[in-house]
């Protein structure tokens, strides 16, 4: 086998340092490079952040968003702004501080507690009689399984009523019985809580009707009564923080032009720390040189791939509102099907990069905050050739069976033939589709007597 020398040309992409770090603040949230850039202040000396500029009022966005944000019209008034404070006692602070104010022995204290850490947020109980006694009787013997549930019942007629129910069934009861005797169709919807729970839970009105052998008028009283009940005794309680959204692009319409600016408050300015990096190299050792050098790279890095990384948002945002002026200016009906390759090939980006860069990132604009990736939906072929998109449709939907009629509810075909007025011809079996994709039950189901 004759041996010889052969020259190639090839290109290879090599992942370095400094490619890697863009790539993944690309597809950080604005909270998560903001502490990111928090761990990077505090381990490298060479990153500091630049001083606060003085507040400008013609270019301070947060008025702007507060404006949109509802705010009504005139002059605030100074009252407006005095702090009211805020309710961030949980669902079991509350049951505990009623439990202290009641009539319980130090035994029935001792159950009331296992009883209320059992508790869920919705306000059910999770654990059975059983398991609270078993567990119970590992740190007391002399408690009974008759305590453990006559301490139960004092509990599930603590405010909210209903609260340590087992199931929907017997929070709807505890909240009935505590009604007065005299309730107009109290005893019927004890009788459907306790035997035909099912079928109002599915809307079945027309079968409920005949079960119970109640007339149209009467059921609608039980259904009016009914509908006062809370199935859900521990909604209410702040037991978990609020999640809140910083939006990481503004949108605003100026002299008729939609413009795109990034938020201020989500991009977060570094700069090299002066003091640090023009040290004279004789006043330092090799080690502090060294030392400062890699300190420096490191910063430069961050700094360039923060502003990569903004300029990467802007252009995609940018090419975002282009595409979907129809949405800020008329709503979702109007939105335009698009997909990742649309905005991917007029910008000249991968597709992955768009993903990344639309994952986690909101958008102020005066229809509300959005997430990026809202504005992409799959084009629907209708059949009259158009192409149509899904989230379009899904808004068209909405907001026909908003409008509908309760009594008597639009069937699907009903729907696509509305929507086919509307020059969106699109199959019956998509339209089924998309309404199980919006929760939106079968006519059967929506159909009501209210």
């Amino acid at each position: 086998m004759k041996q010889g020398l052969q020259l190639k040309f090839s290109q290879n992409l090599t992942m370095t340092p400094q490619l890697q770090q863009a790539i993944r603040l690309l597809q950080l949230s604005s909270l998560e490079l903001q502490q990111e850039v928090q761990e990077a202040l505090e381990a490298n000396p060479l990153l500091e952040l630049p001083e606060p500029e003085r507040e400008d009022d013609n270019s301070n966005w947060d008025s702007r968003i507060s404006a949109g944000a509802g705010s009504s019209a005139g002059s605030p008034n100074e009252e407006d702004y005095i702090y009211q404070g805020e309710t961030t006692e949980s669902l079991q602070d509350y049951l505990r501080w009623q439990m202290r104010l009641s009539h319980f022995t130090k035994t029935d204290e001792f159950i009331a507690e296992a009883i209320i850490d059992a508790i869920d947020e919705s306000g059910y109980l999770q654990q059975s009689i059983e398991e609270l006694h078993q567990s119970l009787q590992l740190q007391d013997a002399d408690i009974t399984v008759a305590e453990v549930a006559v301490t139960l019942k004092r509990i599930q007629h603590f405010d909210p009523v209903g609260v340590g129910a087992r199931t929907v069934g017997e929070c709807l009861l505890i909240q009935l019985n505590q009604l007065p005797n005299d309730t107009p169709a109290l005893s019927s919807a004890k009788l459907i809580v306790n035997k035909h729970l099912e079928l109002l839970g599915k809307r079945d009105y027309r079968t409920l009707a005949k079960r119970t052998r109640l007339p149209e008028s009467k059921l609608k009283e039980v259904l009016t009564l009914l509908q006062g009940l809370n199935p859900r005794p521990g909604e209410g309680f702040s037991g978990n923080e609020s999640d809140y959204v910083i939006p990481d692009v503004l949108v605003r319409k100026q002299n008729g032009r939609w413009l795109v600016e990034l938020n201020p408050d989500s991009a977060p300015k570094l700069r090299i720390n002066s003091a640090y990096a023009d040290l004279p190299q004789s006043q330092c050792s090799q080690a502090d040189s060294q030392y400062i050098r890699q300190h420096l790279q490191d910063a430069r890095w961050l700094i360039k791939s923060i502003e990569s990384r903004n300029e990467t948002l802007l252009k995609v945002a940018h090419c975002i509102v282009q595409r979907q002026q129809a949405f800020f200016e008329h709503g979702p009906e109007a939105m335009k099907p698009m997909i990742l390759s649309d905005v991917a090939d007029s910008i000249e980006m991968h597709e992955s990069t768009i993903s990344r860069v639309t994952t986690q990132k909101f958008m102020h604009s005066p229809r509300g905050v959005f997430e990026l990736k809202y504005f992409f939906s799959s084009h629907v072929s209708s059949e009259s050739g158009d192409d149509f998109s899904s989230t379009a449709i899904r808004a068209h939907l909405r907001k026909l069976v908003a409008a509908e009629n309760p009594a008597k509810p639009l069937s699907d075909n009903k729907l696509a033939a509305l929507l086919a007025e509307q020059g969106i011809q699109v199959a019956r079996r998509t339209i089924a589709k998309y309404r199980e994709s919006l929760n939106i039950p079968p006519s059967s189901q929506r159909k009501t007597l209210l």
